[in-house]
């Protein structure tokens, strides 16, 4: 079993930090972690230097529909394995493969497609020659049972009825994989169909809604938990009606995700957001679609075509599409906005992880954690990546 030493000038675990810090990996995992002075260093590992360098968690992303040029929804190993080897480059180790409303064999069929791709990658290859690579976790299922009120992009005829039957289907196609539902809690049928998501063990997700405060309440009562792209595809905030965003804002058990390209959402708007909510429940996303990574052209969301511009995804509408977002940017945005450091980035590591069940494993510096590491410049540019002990050599 391969044992790298990793040296850096500082470590934040992001819970602790570490000045002049040492982290040994043994295959996959993370086996010690402390101060030089503190460490027996094993005699035959791997060196890897990181001075003048802070190493973080790697980044987790909860929502992401693609990169390099592919969708998730492509489902086949070449399409994914270039959506997982580009977010690597930009320090999300982890992520969610995220749909999007589709027909229903489409959308089962790339089930079935991205669990196998899950499956076949649960243990990590350490033949492989290959350079650091995200690892999916699961499946993010971005409706359809959501309003056509408030659709964003999501084709019309692909959005339905909350429906048990239907979600079944789904599941059983992910072969266990699914992880989140974005639903609209409005809709005739969804508290039934959160108590079967619930029940499923899936973290329910209030997104693509027109729900007014009580609705929004009504479904954290049942079972939901956390918030899709808040702001975005919701029915707007005013001290009148205050909508989903006031249950959202006003719920510490619900965790709200933000797309912090500064272009979903104004920076007042993220820090009022954070404000209300605290450090401790507001996590940071891409969004990213099959043009992150990319240049300006045209592109492929789920089903359907999406031109970038500048940077900016719009459909045939002009309506927002995805985004081109990475977390590293994520990062230094929010960061740039006043938010230390430390505290940025748990919303892109620890409290994602918390979100999915999967504290301790995922989203922190500690012995037993999957060896996912990100090696930062002072201006918080990656400069290195370790996925489940791949890379940074």
């Amino acid at each position: 079993m391969p044992t790298t030493t990793i040296h850096a000038s500082r470590i934040l675990t992001p819970d602790e930090e570490i000045s002049d810090g040492v982290i040994i990996v043994e295959g996959s995992r993370i086996v010690a972690v402390g101060h030089r002075d503190e460490m027996r260093l094993p005699a035959d590992a791997v060196d890897y230097v990181a001075a003048g360098l802070t190493v973080v968690p790697g980044f987790i992303d909860l929502h992401i529909h693609g990169a390099g040029g592919h969708d998730v929804m492509e489902a086949n190993a070449p399409a994914l394995d270039r959506i997982t080897a580009t977010a690597a480059r930009h320090g999300t180790t982890s992520l969610l493969a995220t749909t999007v409303s589709a027909p229903v064999e489409d959308t089962c069929r790339s089930l079935e497609g991205i669990a196998a791709y899950i499956a076949s990658h649960e243990t990590p290859d350490e033949s492989q020659p290959s350079g650091p690579a995200a690892e999916i976790l699961g499946i993010h299922l971005e409706g359809p049972f959501i309003s056509k009120a408030c659709r964003g992009v999501h084709p019309p005829d692909a959005i339905a009825k909350p429906s048990a039957e239907l979600l079944e289907r789904f599941l059983k196609a992910a072969d266990g994989r699914a992880k989140i539902l974005t639903l609209a809690p409005e809709l005739p049928g969804a508290l039934e169909l959160i108590a079967v998501a619930v029940a499923a063990k899936l973290v329910v997700a209030l997104g693509h809604t027109d729900a007014n405060y009580d609705q929004a309440r009504a479904a954290i009562h049942a079972g939901a938990r956390h918030a899709v792209h808040t702001y975005n595809a919701m029915r707007a905030f005013s001290h009148r009606d205050p909508g989903v965003v006031g249950a959202i804002l006003t719920d510490p058990e619900v965790t709200a995700e933000i797309i912090a390209d500064m272009v979903h959402v104004a920076a007042p708007a993220i820090q009022v957001l954070i404000g209300a909510k605290g450090f401790d429940t507001v996590l940071l996303v891409s969004d990213g679609m099959a043009a992150t990574g990319m240049p300006d052209g045209n592109y492929r969301l789920g089903t359907f075509d999406v031109s970038v511009k500048d940077g900016v995804c719009r459909n045939a509408e002009g309506k927002l599409a995805g985004s081109t977002l990475t977390l590293d940017r994520a990062l230094r945005n929010v960061v740039g906005l006043g938010v230390p450091l430390r505290e940025a980035l748990r919303m892109a590591t620890v409290l994602p992880a918390r979100r999915l069940g999967l504290a301790g494993k995922k989203g922190i510096i500690a012995p037993g954690a999957d060896a996912d590491l990100v090696a930062l410049t002072p201006d918080l540019r990656v400069a290195g990546v370790m996925t489940r002990g791949a890379g940074l050599r």
